[in-house]
């Protein structure tokens, strides 16, 4: 077990902790929670004593090992496997475990042909993935991984899931991706106006508890202040009567005795929405039988692709890395050009891109401001002033130069760019990865609000369920389209690449093997057994969910029914209203309950099915 007593920790002005303390207990899997710049990293790296509380006390019992996803690149084995080795730990009896490295780095996204390859021929992503591969392979007592997804595609970030959920270990994770890792943690730890607060359950029950419990704060201030302006009016009316003097002495006591409660400031988070440009068509963008390869490469990435962009569409680009996710997403912002076919734009057709790479085109010597004035240089100064304002750069941090900036700020940086230029079809390649998971909601608002079109890259399977109604798939060494949502895909076909990750190759000899015949009823008789399990419990998910609509907007008006009754001073309705409220958030609780139940239930069935149909395509 982990402990720690009162820490506190701030920088210049900016307190992070103050006086905060928790435990990890032996087991726990946590998912660790807060805005941006509120103090996540730091606890990871005071953990690691890489940093150092300004006071308090981490209390680590002696041989208790902590490791964690370093972003430093140090390799000595002289292939990717070697390397992965020297991570498992030393057996008494000399067994080697070469497999498991085998099977950690393959759900990782790495082939037979990269064990073989020198660590430092890797790229940059594949290199952290390795440096992943290894900590999980040391199996310490505590695992620290912070935004682990972020260099991983849909396919390992899958297999990474259902790792992390059999981890007998401590864990203590970030991520931006709420729906990973309320599906990996069984604990929620939430950094909110410098202090520190854990509670068994999802992130979801933490943030409504902490709703509920700053509703009553404010309650309590605001009553508060209405008995402490009802005694100051008493000790000044009666101040002057000697006959009053003891009740007046005994009201002062009261009032110094009584610690008056702060009113709440907001906390600030990213809410925008994007500039529309109006579009009258049937399409506003049109691919034909598109095709591209890299000339070094020497095979197809995309190949006679065709698909036509509507108003209002959400087309999700999904698959492995490497597979030409990006590649499309350029081509259709015409930043590449394709080796045959053609991409298409409707002349009423206005572009918004934001990748990756854009943030290498930022300028390091303008400031924040004059990033966003360079899209729409007719717009007025206070236009861009209120863009940065709501991408968080506030005041004189709007003068701020992109060289000073961190990755997630030039993020918000490229975004702000986007809002203020007019488009009715966004390019979006992982927008996400630099913000936090209140942000990531905002992103969501915000498109679900777009009446353009969007077409996005996203490995974040909370992402692709919450926007894409069409998809297109690299899997299985092509790209094909797929029409209908994620969790349609997911339900008919299911990803063909899936099945080295959550099996071994199993071998049968050739009087066992069965026909392709077999093996489609097979997959059949799965699906079918899956849609029967699940379909209920998504109902009954559905269900809870417009019930608790109802009951809300019940408690909405018996709160304004209270309300007026107060003023008229009608005991009756108060006590009917009351019992209403009272008996309607109750029955919001259980239904949260039962609803959380029910998500984890679905998770792990679905995680069931997912195994038993990768193990279909190992026995051909």
């Amino acid at each position: 077990m982990i402990q720690a007593y009162n820490l506190s920790k701030s920088y210049g002005r900016q307190i992070i902790f103050d006086e905060v303390g928790f435990t990890v207990s032996a087991g726990e899997r946590i998912g660790l929670v807060g805005r941006n710049g509120h103090g996540k990293t730091t606890l990871f790296r005071m953990l690691l004593g890489e940093e150092h509380p300004d006071s308090g006390i981490i209390s680590i019992p002696s041989g208790y090992t902590i490791g964690h996803l370093s972003q430093h690149i140090r390799f000595t084995g002289k292939t990717v496997l070697e390397e992965a080795c020297l991570s498992l730990p030393l057996r008494d009896d000399g067994v080697d475990e070469t497999y498991r490295a085998e099977k950690v780095l393959t759900g990782l996204g790495f082939t037979d042909v990269d064990f073989r390859r020198s660590p430092l021929e890797l790229s940059g992503g594949f290199q952290i993935r390795l440096n992943l591969a290894k900590v999980l392979l040391q199996e310490p007592n505590l695992l620290l991984l912070d935004e682990p997804t972020n260099y991983l595609d849909i396919l390992s970030i899958r297999w990474l899931k259902e790792f992390l959920r059999a981890w007998k270990n401590e864990l203590m994770l970030i991520t931006h991706d709420r729906a990973f890792m309320d599906s990996v943690s069984t604990h929620t730890m939430g950094i909110h106006r410098c202090t520190l607060r854990k509670m068994e359950g999802s992130t979801e029950k933490f943030w409504r508890q902490i709703m509920t419990d700053e509703e009553v704060h404010e309650r309590t201030r605001v009553n508060d202040e209405k008995k402490r302006q009802e005694i100051e009016q008493f000790i000044n009316r009666f101040r002057a009567q000697a006959t009053r003097a003891k009740a007046v002495q005994s009201k002062i006591k009261a009032l110094q005795r009584h610690e008056r409660l702060d009113k709440l400031q907001n906390v600030r988070t990213l809410e925008f929405q994007f500039n529309e440009e109006p579009f009258v068509g049937k399409w506003l963008l049109e691919t034909k039988n598109l095709s591209f390869s890299y000339a070094a490469a020497g095979h197809q990435l995309i190949e006679n692709l065709s698909f036509i962009v509507g108003p209002k569409d959400r087309v999700a680009i999904i698959g492995p890395n490497g597979k030409g996710k990006t590649t499309l997403l350029n081509l259709l912002a015409g930043e590449l050009s394709p080796s045959h076919g053609e991409v298409a734009l409707s002349s009423k057709c206005k572009l918004g891109y934001f990748g990756q790479t854009n943030i290498n085109r930022l300028s390091p010597t303008m400031t924040v401001e004059e990033e966003i004035m360079s899209v729409v240089p007719d717009e007025l100064r206070r236009t861009a002033r209120a863009i940065c304002g709501v991408m968080m750069f506030e005041g004189d941090a709007a003068l701020k130069k992109i060289s000073v900036l961190s990755g997630g700020e030039r993020s918000r940086v490229l975004l702000g760019k986007l809002l203020a230029q007019p488009s009715n079809l966004l390019l979006l390649d992982e927008p996400t990865n630099h913000l936090d998971m209140e942000s990531v909601d905002s992103l969501l608002e915000a498109i679900d609000a777009f009446e353009g079109a969007v077409i996005i890259v996203a490995h974040s399977e909370m992402i692709l369920h919450a926007v894409a109604t069409r998809l297109i798939v690299f899997d299985g060494g092509a790209v094909s389209t797929f029409e209908g949502t994620y969790q349609d895909f997911l339900d008919r076909v299911g990803w063909l690449d899936e099945k080295e990750l959550f099996t071994e190759q199993k071998k049968v000899s050739p009087d066992e093997k069965i026909t392709k015949k077999d093996l489609r009823k097979l997959r059949a008789d799965i699906i079918a057994e899956r849609s029967r399990t699940l379909v209920p419990m998504q109902n009954r998910m559905e269900q809870i969910e417009n019930t608790i609509v109802q009951l809300e907007e019940q408690c909405a008006r018996a709160e304004k029914a209270l309300v007026e009754a107060s003023e008229k001073g009608d005991w009756q309705t108060i006590s009917e209203q009351s019992k209403i409220l009272s008996d309607s958030k109750s029955e919001i609780e259980n239904l949260f309950d039962e609803l959380s139940g029910l998500a984890e239930t679905v998770e792990t069935k679905s995680g069931e099915f997912v195994r038993r149909l990768s193990e279909t395509g190992s026995i051909i």
